[in-house]
């Protein structure tokens, strides 16, 4: 009973069990046969939300399984609405201001960083508009889509941008080299319909927070990892239903990792790169003393870009 209060509070995430919680009903084991993969031998449907600190939290470890499982694996990214809109108050979030320090203290947690001061200074009526956004970009390009939804997360939780706002999407947009124009478009059409079936599909398979994600093999047998975990239980839940999965080896220098996913945190270097987390700080650091990389910094931490020399 610990933590009843927070369980009907999306924004409060519960750091021992790195979940994001939703209300209503616990997941339903019955859907067992609902969801039927496709292409790879694996698919994980990936629950989450553009403003989902967890989800933030579990990005180094999805680099590494795009990086090591990419081949076997088909993941299938779908919007779970955490916000609707500021018509509820529990476990002490009733306003956005109450955001704010329980952001700091989940960076801090998952040594990701993120600065709750948006909540203070432009905070979110609603996570729907990006939601919704994204499942525009899909609508345009799926490796787009992706990065979109990176850039939009970068804007929330480091630069503090009100994504909600048409002026953030479309600036994120711009950056990935999505048709902006068509976005928009798809946004206030056709991309209404496929947030609802996301949605839908959430509360049939009994989703009740983020991230959720459902391992699902050709025969539809299912794994499912709530909450931030480490690398570990991602890649035994692959295991499982596809012994055969074959790990991909990579190159782990910095000008290989950064050419994959052009942005990285401390804490995501150092799960890619294999080295402890000081050094790889340390190295990042160097990089962008010497003038290869571009260091970001918030109050709770830094994020490194790749160096445009065409600037």
């Amino acid at each position: 009973m610990k933590n009843e209060t927070l369980k009907n509070n999306p924004l409060l995430c519960d750091i021992e069990t790195g979940m994001c919680e939703t209300t209503g009903e616990t997941i339903d084991s019955t859907t067992n046969n609902k969801v039927q993969s496709t292409k790879k031998s694996v698919k994980l449907i990936y629950y989450t939300d553009p403003i989902c600190s967890s989800c933030w939290g579990i990005e180094p470890q999805l680099r590494k399984l795009k990086l090591e499982y990419g081949d076997a694996i088909e993941i299938d990214y779908r919007m779970g609405g955490l916000l609707p809109d500021w018509s509820y108050n529990s476990g002490g979030i009733g306003k956005p201001s109450d955001v704010a320090s329980h952001w700091d203290e989940v960076s801090v947690h998952y040594d990701m960083p993120i600065d709750g001061d948006l909540w203070l200074e432009d905070p979110l009526d609603s996570s729907y508009p990006p939601s919704i956004a994204f499942k525009a970009a899909q609508m345009q390009d799926g490796e787009k889509a992706m990065l979109f939804l990176r850039e939009m997360r970068e804007m929330v939780f480091l630069k503090k941008k009100n994504i909600a706002k048409w002026e953030h999407l479309a600036t994120a947009a711009k950056k990935v080299n999505l048709d902006v124009a068509q976005l928009k478009t798809d946004f206030e059409g056709e991309a209404k319909k496929l947030f609802e079936e996301d949605l839908k599909l959430g509360r049939e398979l009994g989703v009740r927070g983020f991230p959720t994600i459902f391992v699902v093999d050709d025969a539809g047998n299912k794994e499912i990892i709530y909450g931030t975990r480490p690398y570990a239980f991602y890649e035994m839940a692959i295991l499982k239903l596809s012994p055969d999965a074959k790990k991909s080896e990579y190159r782990k220098d910095w000008e290989t990792l950064f050419s994959k996913y052009p942005t990285l945190t401390a804490k995501e270097f150092s799960e890619l790169s294999g080295n402890p987390r000081t050094e790889s700080e340390r190295m990042l650091n160097e990089l962008s003393d010497n003038g290869k990389l571009e260091k970001f910094t918030t109050k709770n931490g830094s994020i490194w870009t790749v160096k445009n020399n065409n600037q």
